[in-house]
């Protein structure tokens, strides 16, 4: 799917290579100034860096940027009663996400539910209920009409980073993709070892 796609190339280590070339390349250039230039480079300040907030996962802001670098793009559907509610678009579908326990100003929210339902029938509650058993993070459920629906629930704190809500989002994804294979064939799916 598209999210596990964007998650895979690992940028982080490039821009540190590249980095680094560039802060070798900077030494040299101190070491040896070119005649006349040393004078103006010690009179200048270094340019300000842009101010930045930190990542908090807790912030439906920082969320929605997050799923934006992963091709996603959420969007708040509503606010009430201390939480948010977001549609989830990606190339590959979408999905929604529920963030609750969320303070008066809907700035910070003590977790996070992404869900999904499905509209194929067939599926029947004692086999929801045996994929559950078989599964260690996602739970399926049966909505009210029926329909069979699947969650991944994630609690947030203020030291959670981007990398770890990635792998939360990748874990999600592999929930979608196996609630998928549940829901097409559930006595073959679940007549195989999970792992």
């Amino acid at each position: 799917m598209a999210l596990e796609q964007a998650q895979a190339p690992d940028h982080q280590s490039v821009f540190r290579s590249v980095r680094i070339a560039g802060l070798a390349a900077a030494a040299l250039a101190v070491a040896l100034p070119a005649p006349g230039l040393a004078a103006t480079a010690a009179a200048k300040p270094p340019p300000a860096k842009a101010a930045t907030s930190p990542f908090d996962a807790r912030r439906p802001a920082d969320v929605i940027t997050l799923l934006g670098t992963l091709d996603a793009r959420a969007e708040v559907a509503r606010k009430a009663d201390g939480q948010v509610f977001m549609t989830v678009t990606t190339p590959g579908g979408g999905f929604g996400a529920q963030m609750v326990g969320c303070s008066e100003a809907f700035a910070s929210c003590r977790a996070i539910a992404l869900f999904s339902t499905f509209s194929r029938r067939g599926v029947n509650m004692a086999q929801i209920n045996d994929y559950n058993r078989s599964q260690l993070t996602c739970r399926g459920i049966m909505t009210p009409s029926g329909d069979p629906s699947v969650m991944y629930a994630i609690l947030l704190n203020g030291r959670m980073t981007r990398d770890e809500l990635r792998e939360h989002v990748g874990v999600w994804q592999g929930c979608l993709t196996g609630f998928g294979e549940f829901i097409q064939d559930p006595i073959g799916f679940l007549s195989r070892p999970q792992g």
